[in-house]
């Protein structure tokens, strides 16, 4: 008992000192279990990049490959889906939605994705967040485009500007659709996926700017003589293929009996993959990330102790004539060591607490930032079981590197620290 009171007093006496290592020790724990948090939920919403859809079908190929092209819009698809097997596969049993999609051209280095209104509908993100306006709405005419929020910020667009769609991916566009102009209705809000960078436009407008008998106004006209239903057909239209489709169904069940038959299909060669387990093997393939976060985290820690260590070295050359002072009203060697190993432990702890205080701050104040912009949702939650153990070794470690100066401590004479001129 007493001391820990004279481990707090001399604490409180070098207080200059101490805060500067209580607060190195402090950042280091909060980029610890900020870098450890944001791993851990950059595999989580990267997993969930795509949400609530069992099956995304495109033509035979690897699966990783496609699920690049047909959600993060990477690479290209050698080979489409014919209309016929789409509408085919898309009416079985079971299916509770599909959305075709269409890939291939762009706007300035941006995808553009022809597919339906149900994209706005049933396509998912994060933990099954469904998509929103920022602004406008969804198409309703041939000639109108939506922008992903990356888009509208980066280009300038706003609500009626007018937009034109380049023949090819990225930016090896060769030819401009000058003669079908779109007009932007619809800004999404942030996502922090490849929705983003996306403009999307009716599937129907895909085939019309690649050689259809009319323009998207003309079409537009014709769009007033007709229903709610004829409108939305018209906006899918027949084209003769399409980069790949997204599926839904009722059960489980569905989902694995139509894949089997999907990647047994006769009439064409289609691949039917489960975007959750694919986005899984992707990560795997990118464990180098996580490798160099885990390094980067024990380097924070090390170099966080390394500096208490030399603080606590610096200050027991400078408190030699303090301990010689203990030493001579009776204070033994054993209770100097235990004092010194205190004073490192109360450093270390009140480092974690503090560090711990500033995680929860910074992690409440970026959280919004890194979903809209990183697309990671960051969990904020009590500590987890995995991240306290983390907070334990440091305490351990800071305990041990204190060991260190209280042996030095242990070892000095009383001869020593008197002799010590000032």
């Amino acid at each position: 008992m007493i001391l820990t009171k004279l481990a707090y007093k001399s604490l409180l006496n070098r207080r200059a000192s101490v805060l500067l290592t209580l607060f190195t020790i402090a950042i280091s724990v909060m980029l610890l279990l900020s870098i450890e948090r944001i791993r851990m939920d950059a595999k989580t919403s990267f997993s969930n990049t795509i949400s609530g859809t069992d099956l995304i079908v495109g033509a035979r190929t690897g699966d990783i490959q496609l699920l690049l092209s047909s959600v993060f819009r990477i690479g290209y698809a050698n080979n489409g889906v014919s209309w016929q097997s789409y509408q085919y596969i898309a009416a079985q049993r079971g299916v509770k939605w599909s959305i075709p999609i269409s890939l291939g051209d762009s706007h300035k280095g941006q995808a553009v994705l022809g597919t339906s209104r149900d994209y706005f509908t049933h396509y998912r993100f994060g933990k099954k967040q469904t998509l929103s306006f920022q602004q406008g709405h969804a198409f309703e005419h041939l000639n109108q485009v939506v922008l992903g929020s990356d888009v509208a910020s980066r280009l300038g667009y706003t609500l009626g500007d007018k937009i034109v769609i380049s023949h090819g991916m990225g930016n090896t566009s060769f030819h401009h659709h000058k003669d079908n102009p779109f007009t932007v209705i619809g800004i999404l809000n942030a996502t922090g996926t490849p929705v983003d960078k996306t403009l999307h436009i009716p599937l129907a407008a895909i085939d019309l700017i690649h050689g259809g008998s009319h323009s998207a106004n003309d079409e537009h006209n014709e769009h007033n003589e007709h229903d709610e239903h004829d409108e939305n057909n018209n906006l899918i239209g027949e084209p003769s293929q399409i980069t790949a489709f997204l599926m839904g169904f009722d059960s489980p069940l569905y989902t694995l009996q139509i894949r089997r038959n999907i990647n047994q299909y006769k009439k064409e060669p289609l691949l039917a993959i489960m975007p959750t387990v694919t986005l899984k093997e992707l990560w795997q393939m990118l464990a180098i990330v996580e490798k160099v976060l885990l390094l980067f985290s024990g380097v924070v820690i090390l170099v966080s102790l390394l500096g208490m260590l030399t603080t606590l070295l610096a200050n027991l050359n400078q408190r030699r004539r303090e301990l010689a002072i203990l030493r001579s009203v009776g204070a033994r060697p054993w209770q100097l060591f235990t004092l010194i190993s205190m004073e490192s432990l109360f450093t270390t702890l009140l480092g974690c607490l503090v560090g711990c205080g500033l995680y929860y701050g910074v992690m409440l104040i970026s959280s919004s930032y890194l979903q809209s912009h990183a697309g990671i949702s960051v969990n904020i939650a009590m500590l987890s079981y995995y991240e306290l153990t983390l907070i334990g070794v440091i305490m351990a470690a800071g305990f041990i590197i204190g060991l260190i100066p209280a042996t030095r401590a242990y070892f000095y004479s009383l001869s020593d620290g008197m002799s010590i001129k000032t």
